[in-house]
């Protein structure tokens, strides 16, 4: 991260934009104190939250459907006078 003064931003602002469009992040300080930060700008037409799902998806921390829904299974009905418990209890021991 660069870092910038004010009177050095004032000064090479044209240049610091550039650094920026090129990714890079400048500190702005005013006497050696963070007071603002260049970032480069995020997009405008609405995909922000598109440019955030395929960068989860690229550092492994999501990974998208294939559009297809999502199948359940049906939920165990109770026999009669059987508790949820007994019914939950069947279920983990042999299964649907």
């Amino acid at each position: 991260m660069k870092t910038a003064s004010i009177s050095q931003a004032k000064n090479q602002l044209s240049a610091l934009i550039d650094q920026v469009r090129h990714g890079e992040t400048v500190l702005i300080t005013d006497h050696d104190r963070p007071v603002a930060q260049l970032v480069p700008a995020g997009p405008v037409d609405g995909t922000e939250g598109a440019a955030a799902l395929s960068q989860l998806e690229r550092k492994g921390v999501i990974r998208r459907g294939q559009g297809m829904p999502c199948k359940l299974a049906a939920p165990a009905r109770l026999r009669n006078g059987a508790s949820a418990l007994a019914t939950l209890l069947d279920e983990r021991e042999f299964g649907r």
